[in-house]
């Protein structure tokens, strides 16, 4: 990040908060197996077509996604499979905060029993 313009830090903010929304990193895992259209996702979440095509249109918008017209449906794929890099880094990280946290209580535990 260094010597980036002011514009390009306020991009970079602006895609970090499209991914901080549980609902979009779901519908993003989902688009790392296959392409879907939104009715199907809107299936695989459990949410309703219109929370989820507004999800995607903000996705589409930072070019995570990339919409397809096909006949009477609009397919969406990821956009640039290097999201998923920077996803798996972040959730790993957390995965192994966890697993610390789990292994310091599991050594109380024996401690003090």
């Amino acid at each position: 990040m260094k010597d980036l313009p002011e514009q390009a830090l306020q991009e970079i903010a602006a895609y970090f908060q499209v991914l901080s929304e549980p609902t979009r990193l779901k519908i993003l895992n989902l688009l790392r197996d296959k392409e879907s259209n939104v009715g199907e996702l809107a299936q695989k979440t459990g949410y309703s077509v219109a929370n989820v095509s507004r999800h995607l249109a903000l996705m589409a918008k930072h070019s995570m996604v990339v919409r397809e017209s096909r006949g009477t449906s609009v397919y969406y794929r990821i956009g640039d499979d290097a999201i998923y890099g920077l996803c798996d880094l972040v959730c790993g990280n957390i995965e192994r905060r966890y697993e610390k946290i789990a292994a310091e209580r599991a050594a109380f535990t024996s401690t003090v029993s």
